[in-house]
């Protein structure tokens, strides 16, 4: 990583003497963490810290119908979700650390169908998506809550093209680093889901594809959460090495 060369004088005294600042050109990798649905921003807490130590800006968010504004949740829907995430982009995007042409999403369940979605509508450079869920396009602004979990199954359970979903639709313009990681038992996004996100990814730069053996959806047993912790933190560190060598 180059950097950034600046001459100072130092006062001392009534003297001055002759100093020089080094310090990156290039600002920092933002990270934007989106939890799913139910869920809140405490677990992605834990990981971003460790993330922020690869040299990093973190941002982690609850979106609405989630903890402070629970009372919601009976009436949020996709539209508003998303708008809750852009929103968080446009924040981290802002920041004055961040380097705005390379932003990581990272998102699970539910956040990694709506982060699927931003990557066509927002610069992302690295895209993770830890057991992506998929709903159909129709009923966008109906309740979340009220959407059929019987038909949503179903439609899970299809082997679906980007013409066929938005969020896939999006993923097949995306041409970054991706990462996907599936649980081996997950009951609620099944293999037919992730290979419906794997073969969408026709544009991606680089596809990584990881299994949790024994996790469930929510990666109930802290040895899973370790071993997604693991996964995540290695394949950052990855990318973000690899973006500096290429600098």
């Amino acid at each position: 990583m180059t950097a950034d060369r600046t001459s100072i004088d130092i006062a001392v005294n009534d003297e001055h003497i002759a100093g020089t600042f080094l310090a990156p050109e290039s600002k920092m990798p933002g990270i934007l963490f989106v939890h799913g649905w139910g869920g809140s921003q405490q677990r992605d807490l834990e990981r971003a810290k460790g993330i922020a130590g690869l040299g990093c800006v973190c941002l982690t968010f609850d979106m609405r119908g989630h903890e402070k504004t629970l009372i919601q949740k009976q009436t949020v829907n996709r539209e508003h979700n998303l708008a809750d995430l852009l929103a968080a982009y446009d924040e981290l995007a802002r920041h004055p650390a961040v380097d705005c042409n390379s932003i990581a999403v990272i998102g699970t369940s539910y956040g990694g169908y709506l982060a699927a979605i931003v990557c066509g509508l927002r610069p992302v450079k690295w895209l993770a998506l830890r057991v992506p869920a998929i709903y159909w396009d129709e009923e966008w602004t109906s309740p979340k809550e009220q959407l059929d979990r019987q038909r949503l199954m179903a439609y899970r359970m299809k082997q679906l093209r980007p013409e066929d979903n938005r969020a896939l639709a999006a993923c097949s313009t995306f041409g970054g680093d991706v990462l996907i990681v599936e649980s081996e038992k997950d009951a609620f996004v099944p293999h037919e889901t992730i290979v419906s996100y794997r073969s969408a990814f026709v544009s991606a730069h680089s596809m990584t594809h990881r299994l949790i053996d024994g996790a469930d959806h929510a990666l109930s047993s802290e040895e899973c959460q370790k071993a997604y912790t693991f996964l995540l933190h290695n394949w950052i560190s990855e990318m973000i090495i690899g973006a500096r060598v290429g600098m």
